[in-house]
Formats: structure tokens, sequence, C-alpha cells
């Protein structure tokens, strides 16, 4: 999606307790390394703008998050969601000091807090503390709407009901999913949380497989809302055909995922102005935790900011909680795929952003440096996947670099579900990323006792060895690295018949 929702400006043509530290990218390192700071985009909102905050406590243990809620409260917010397991407080508050404030109410207990977007909510939560409803001091989002598909428009492809689409997916020819289906579908235990747009639950290729009772929607401040209804797609069709790639069953019409077996659990991170804001990512990725899953599927990356800095104050404490949230989840068994970004870049030497932040009337063109990463694509821990078309070259719009990019997987014009029964082609590293969820999928099927880095690690070796070759159109960044690892591919095409070998 966006920039992969990952579409985003694709630039020129076109993410236990004792564990949840900072682990962005190498961050201590990097910023040592960089040669100039990032350019600042202050977040200066006035009294009586409500804005959602992150607030880090300096431990995860209920005694500092009991100070940290309480601080909040003391500088004038209201609590809108707390994950005492990593130490996380969302709020929201219409207080212009509110940030000054809350370290000072909060003493040793609060850690960071930082703003986690530029402009006013739309989605208010109510509480005491702080009166405001419709009219406060106006409901609209900062910014024009933000389109949520990939780089290029979805292109349908009519299909008769009873149609049988399986010849037309290249797609899971290329990473022999096909094969691994003669050997298992993947097993019903197995649970995929889709963090996107939602999922179109009558869809009759994803009905069998959606797990209605651990779908949720992250898209009201950040709060898991379990409403019948609210991790369904409203204004994007992304979610449901990152559906379809993962787990489309095998009915006999239409087409089949890459683990058609396996369960799919909604999770709604995407609101309907199309953005992923820190709050709404970081609750999907704890209530995966929460919920037992055995992978999640990122097609995005975190709004507003296409890189997060580590030398911005608002920006690290989001890279922080969204590593401590991410870092948990891993904690509590779940393998994380992220998308690596439709911007065409080589994330090992960029050193400017042009789009962000993009929930703003007008972006801040910013010099930034190696300690600015995008999240969740650059957080440790995360499998990191790059596109490939059908002919096997790099896409012309995936982002790529050495060290960056662990497997690459089919994304240029892929066939999948699309909402109210329909299907389609869709383009970006979204698209590529749920093949890779897909094949984790049928590998914990396959090896149940694997823990996730045991599957990072067999993924990747299992991954056929891709040589550099020239990219898609020429674009961008010429590859480097050796067949073995390389900037374009890790270490290869990911490959579903040897993971569940």
């Amino acid at each position: 999606m966006r920039s992969s929702f990952r579409q985003r400006s694709i630039r020129a043509a076109v993410c236990t307790a004792a564990a949840i530290g900072l682990l962005v990218g190498s961050a201590t390192t990097a910023t040592a390394a960089v040669a100039e700071p990032s350019t600042p985009v202050p977040v200066n909102p006035p009294d009586g703008t409500v804005m959602s905050y992150v607030v880090n406590a300096g431990k995860a243990n209920p005694g500092q998050v009991r100070k940290v809620e309480k601080a909040v409260t003391e500088a004038g917010g209201v609590v809108v969601q707390t994950w005492p397991e990593i130490g996380v407080v969302v709020a929201q508050s219409d207080r212009a000091a509110f940030r000054d404030r809350v370290k000072v109410t909060g003493k040793n207990a609060v850690e960071a807090v930082g703003a986690t977007r530029t402009v006013e909510v739309s989605d208010r939560v109510q509480g005491p503390q702080v009166p405001w409803g419709p009219g406060a001091s106006g409901w609209k989002q900062g910014g024009k709407n933000k389109r949520v598909d990939v780089d290029e428009p979805t292109t349908p492809v009519p299909a008769k009901a009873g149609d049988a689409m399986e010849a037309q997916q290249w797609d899971m020819a290329m990473i022999k999913s096909d094969q691994a289906n003669a050997i298992t579908d993947g097993s019903r235990k197995v649970l995929v949380g889709v963090l996107d747009s939602g999922i179109d639950p009558k869809h009759s290729d994803l009905a069998p497989n959606i797990d209605v009772a651990n779908s949720v929607n992250c898209t009201v401040g950040g709060r898991p809302d379990q409403t019948a209804g609210g991790w369904e797609p409203t204004t994007s069709d992304h979610g449901t055909h990152v559906a379809g790639t993962i787990a489309a069953a095998r009915n006999g019409t239409g087409i089949v995922g890459v683990a058609p077996n396996v369960r799919l659990a909604s999770v709604k991170v995407v609101n309907d102005d199309g953005f992923i804001y820190p709050e709404y990512a970081i609750c999907g990725f704890m209530w995966a935790s929460q919920r037992g899953m055995d992978v999640t599927n990122n097609s995005y990356y975190v709004d507003p900011f296409e890189f997060w800095c580590d030398d911005q104050p608002d920006q690290a404490a989001v890279r922080e909680a969204m590593a401590r949230a991410v870092n948990w989840s891993t904690s509590r068994g779940v393998v994380n795929a992220a998308a690596a970004g439709n911007s065409g870049l080589d994330l090992t030497v960029n050193t400017r952003d042009e789009g962000s932040p993009n929930d703003a009337a007008a972006p801040t063109p910013r010099t930034i440096n190696q300690g600015c990463k995008d999240i969740p694509a650059q957080i440790p821990g995360v499998v990191t996947v790059s596109s490939v078309t059908q002919t096997g070259q790099l896409s012309y719009f995936s982002n790529r670099g050495l060290g960056e990019i662990d497997v690459a997987a089919p994304g240029s014009r892929i066939l999948s579900t699309l909402p109210g029964g329909g299907y389609g082609l869709k383009s970006g590293t979204s698209m590529a990323t749920p093949h890779v969820a897909g094949v984790l999928a049928l590998m914990k099927s396959a090896h149940p006792n694997l823990t996730p880095a045991q599957l990072t690690a067999k993924l990747k070796a299992d991954a056929t060895p891709t040589p550099c070759s020239a990219p898609e159109r020429g674009a961008g960044a010429a590859c480097v690295g050796t067949t073995a690892l390389n900037s374009y591919f890790g270490t290869g095409l990911v490959n579903a018949l040897k993971a569940v070998q």
C-alpha cells in the first residue's frame, strides 16, 4: 500500500520485556557515523488541538506504567491504550505543552514521549480529563486523502462464477508453492495476521479461512476494537488482495493462496484516509502476540514519515515504541514479514526524504542520515522483502540495499482477490511480502516447533540464490554483492518447496 502501503511516493515514477530496548537498525553505531543531523520537522500544535502521543516508560513493569498513566492524566491528557508488557502508553491531549508537562509529572518513570502524527487526530477518544468533542477545534484530518493502493492502480480481472484462475498465477509457480502444496496446504493450527486495510469476509476464496474471533480494528486511537464489521475493508482493496495471496482457499474456483488451509485474522491498521499511524501498528503487533498468531504480514510503512530519525525526539520515541512492540511479538512466537518499500531506493545510502510528513498540507523535504529508518521494515528481526517481476528482474519500484533485504518474491502484476468477490492485478513490494508470509505459514505448519529466529534462518537458507542482474527498466541503484547475498534479492527468491521439506 502506499509506498508499499508501500507505494506512497514511488519516488521517481513512481514495514520478552528484557529484550525490548531500541533495536531499530543499528541506531547507536549508525548515529556515530552520521555526517550531519537530519532536518527537523517540528510538531508544535497550539492549545486546543487534539494530538496523539506515545509515552514510553523507563521500565516495563506495573509500577512504572501506573506512574506513566498518572503522569499523562496530570499533564492534561487521556490514556487511550496501555501496553504494560512493553511499557508503552498511547495518549491524546489538546495541551500544547503536553510533552514537556508529562516528563515533569512522570519524573523518572517517563523515558520519552513523541507525537505520532503532525496533524490533529480525527479518531479521538473521549475522556474526563479533556472534554473535547465535535467542533471543539475542528475534526478535519490534515492534508489530502492519501492513496492506499500500490504505485499502479488495481487492474480488475473479469471472472465468471466457477472460473478456476490458477493457470494465471505465475507467481505461485515461480516460488514453487504449487509443488509445496502437494506436500501440505498448511495447518488449521497456523494463524496469520494481516496487518492491513481489512479483509472482505464474504469473498468466496477467503470466507473459509477468516478467523473472526481473532480479527480486530486498531484504527480508533490505537485501541483494539472487535465491533462487528470494524475490521472489514472500507476505502481500500489492499488488505483483501494481500490476504488472497497468503491463503485463498483451494475450492475449485478463483485463485489459490500460498498456504490455502491456514487461518487469516484481519488486523485493521489503516484508517479510511489511508494512514497507518504508529499507534495503529503497535496495536496490531501487540494484538498478534496476545492472540497467539504465528505470522504477520506488514505491507506498509508507518506514517507520516517514510523514514523515522533517531536524532529527532518525537520520531525517536515512536521508533522505540514500535521496536518494543515488534520485539515483544517476536518473543511471543510471532515471525513478522514486511515490505521493503516502493521508492526505488537503496536503503543503505539514501540521504533524502522528499515526501514526509505525508499527513501535512505539504511535505518538508529533508536531509536524512543512517539513523533514519523505514519502519517496520528496518526493525531487526523483521523479514524484509523486495519485489521481482515475472522475468525475475528486480521490480523498478522496489527498494533495495545490501544487508537490508532478506529475501525476494514476486510483486509485479500479481493476481489476487478484491472486495466484492472480484479479482485484480496489483503491483508493489506489498504484493511480494504476502508470498513470504504464506511460505512462513507453510513452514510453521510443517515444522511447528521452530521459533521465529529459526523460521527466518530457514527461510533465508532455503531461498533460491539469485545473482545480480539489471533491474526492470534499468531503474535505481545497481546491484551489489554476491549470488549468495546481494542488495536486490537478499539470499534469493523465496522457495516454498524447500520450506516444507
